[in-house]
């Protein structure tokens, strides 16, 4: 990637905007521990601490609590925050949308490059 662009994708996203997560983080923790944690993350999600529910889903991976974050990313126009939680929960209803953006918007910047 040229820097022109580099820098172009930067400036849309950020830098550092993705981070590699995996979703297997939870195979370790029963499912009691699991329980736990999701009710915790719930807590900490009604009380609007987001990026403290968001750390607890992500270890259990619960798909509705990552996908709940995710909206609240959305809500803020932080898409790539948004994609990387809806991605962990596996939900395609919701992460396809922010792809066939992204995409759309990297197929810009390679045409203007040109």
């Amino acid at each position: 990637m040229n820097d022109d662009v580099k820098k172009k994708m930067d400036k849309v996203i950020g830098d550092g905007a993705f981070i590699r997560l995996t979703d297997n983080s939870s195979s370790n923790l029963t499912a009691e521990q699991k329980v736990i944690l999701n009710r915790k993350g719930n807590e900490l999600f009604n009380e609007g601490k987001i990026n403290e529910a968001r750390k607890l889903f992500i270890t259990t991976g619960y798909s509705d609590g990552l996908t709940r974050c995710g909206d609240v990313e959305a809500k803020q126009n932080r898409e790539l925050e948004a994609l990387k939680l809806y991605w962990l929960a596996h939900n395609k209803r919701k992460s396809e949308p922010l792809i066939d953006k992204i995409s759309t918007l990297i197929s810009l910047l390679l045409k203007e490059e040109e």
